[in-house]
């Protein structure tokens, strides 16, 4: 709401609005003092904002990590990239296998023969997609119907006057064909859209839609015979058909069939490209160790991003007494002045806070976890790891991040607020630790299900507890880790604060600018009296 405009002093020349703001100073701090705390309170709804997506992130990408068919990881190698390309998916079986390919997939297709000029004399010209069919087979072509059949459905074309090569096109690729006609080369370019005898395809034309008569005159001036030999000109025509081809493959002796060049036999892939004429290849599979080495680093480099970020704003340098600024401090203020203040106390907001001091402890905990490997070791209903009947506690091995050479630096060894940072020994992409024995490599290579077994345990608990810190209560809702529902009600009470002070200041005010405008017109009556009695003295 605006302020209302005051005419006061006139008389008195006193500064009326100056001696009403010190008057009623002590109301205005009050507004102010709960302006600004609504102000940090905003600016920390937003800090804890960006942190908590940061958790939740970091949370719902642990699934990628703590479930088994996350780590199936092969890799399938063919002894000819020339003739195949393989992949596994994770559940093929390790080891090598022979392939033959005798056939590849292709599909069906039929290249018209070349038309000839339509017109006579001088009016001869070239076929192209606006030609009239009628001008290509004569007016007897008008009134008949060019049936084509794909995958058993059929789809009629009535030719009438108007009927052109365009629209037979049109109609082809209608009924689930790839057409074209090149006028260049005077030709129709027709086939199935996918490859396979099943997807084989005729035309044909009569004289009535259903049970049509035998006439195939149109088809024959359009050059479009569908019935030659496979792979054979047709001598009437010059039309080329050629069916769809299935493709085949033998793979360890089996016998295999496919619409398409690709197939998926037990977790394999396979895609073939080229007949092996008798001479098969070998398709070796085995466990995709970097695959598993580069999943367990990409763990470790977010969590790495998630707890450097925590700790740089937990360890941030306070604020000291900085408080947000009023509009009229900001008034005499340069925005870049304005912004410097604002990101001192944004920066600081977190600092030492309680709440997240508790999140890093989870997170840092967490990752400091042993376990023993799945084949020794299962999990109780509360969660903690027990051995299984008939181990042997004492040869039992625990194993934890360091026991895979991935490990902090600590405090006195680390750069600032990095303390908490993992690095990977004879990670090459880490300066610092690039010249050290690789053992997270060495054991993977050795036993890649202990470490998998590992990392699966440790996001398990990292997740569970994760959970915990994200559970609703009446101060937080659901995968939130702040009291977000608290820190709602502390903005709506200051809300309420603020109109509740900004009334009484305005009411105050109110009061005493009308008492000084009451002395005003005191002044205004005393002084015309002192004018009039001056009056009758003069004269």
């Amino acid at each position: 709401m605006a302020s209302p405009i005051r005419m006061s002093g006139m008389v008195s020349g006193l500064d009326t609005e100056s001696i009403v703001k010190a008057l009623t100073s002590g109301y205005q701090t009050k507004v102010d003092d709960y302006k600004k705390a609504q102000t940090k309170l905003s600016w920390k709804q937003d800090a804890w904002k960006e942190v908590n997506t940061k958790i939740n992130d970091f949370y719902n990408s642990l699934d990628n990590y703590r479930y088994q068919s996350s780590w199936n990881l092969q890799k399938a190698t063919a002894s000819d990239a020339t003739k195949a390309t393989v992949s596994a998916n994770g559940v093929a079986f390790n080891g090598t296998q022979t392939l033959e390919i005798t056939s590849l997939a292709s599909a069906a297709s039929l290249t018209s023969g070349k038309l000839g000029e339509v017109g006579t004399g001088d009016d001869k010209s070239k076929v192209t997609a606006s030609t009239k069919l009628s001008d290509i087979a004569g007016t007897d072509a008008v009134g008949k119907t060019i049936r084509i059949t794909v995958g058993g459905k059929n789809t009629d074309l009535e030719i009438d006057a108007d009927t052109t090569v365009q629209s037979l096109v049109n109609k082809l690729k209608d009924a689930g064909l790839n057409a074209s006609f090149d006028e260049d080369q005077q030709r129709f370019y027709i086939s199935s859209k996918k490859s396979g005898t099943a997807q084989s395809f005729s035309i044909t034309a009569g004289t009535e839609a259903a049970g049509m008569k035998a006439d195939d005159s149109i088809l024959k001036a359009l050059k479009l015979s569908s019935s030659a030999d496979d792979g054979k000109v047709d001598s009437n025509t010059g039309a080329i058909k050629k069916n769809g081809v299935d493709a085949e493959i033998t793979l360890n002796g089996v016998e295999y069939t496919s619409s398409s060049n690709n197939f998926s036999i037990n977790g394999l892939n396979i895609q073939a490209l080229a007949k092996t004429d008798g001479d098969g290849i070998t398709i070796n599979t085995q466990v995709d160790t970097q695959g598993i080495y580069d999943k367990v680093k990409e763990l470790i480099s977010s969590y790495n991003d998630l707890i450097n970020s925590l700790t740089d704003k937990y360890n941030a340098k306070s604020s000291g007494s900085y408080e947000p600024l009023t509009d009229d401090e900001k008034a005499q203020m340069s925005d870049k002045e304005v912004e410097k203040w604002e990101k001192k106390i944004k920066t600081g907001l977190l600092r030492r806070d309680d709440t997240l001091d508790s999140l890093m402890s989870t997170l840092t905990n967490g990752m400091m976890k042993t376990y023993y490997d799945d084949s020794v070791a299962t999990f109780d209903d509360d969660g903690n790891q027990v051995l299984k009947a008939g181990t042997d506690a004492s040869s039992a091995k625990k194993y934890s991040l360091a026991t895979f050479g991935i490990m902090t630096k600590g405090i006195l060894q680390s750069a600032t607020n990095r303390q908490y940072e993992y690095h990977i020994d004879g990670d090459e992409d880490d300066a610092s630790v690039s010249s050290k024995t690789d053992k997270l490599m060495t054991a993977i290579t050795e036993d890649p299900d202990k470490v998998v077994d590992f990392v699966k345990n440790l996001t398990n608990n990292l997740s569970k507890e994760l959970k915990k810190k994200m559970t609703a209560t009446s101060l937080r809702t659901v995968f939130t880790v702040y009291n977000d529902k608290e820190m709602a009600s502390e903005y709506s009470s200051y809300t309420k604060l603020i109109n509740q002070w900004t009334t009484r200041l305005n009411d105050m005010q109110d009061s005493y600018y009308k008492k000084f405008s009451k002395m005003e017109s005191t002044l205004q009556e005393l002084q015309s009296s002192t004018s009039s009695i001056s009056g009758l003295v003069s004269s």
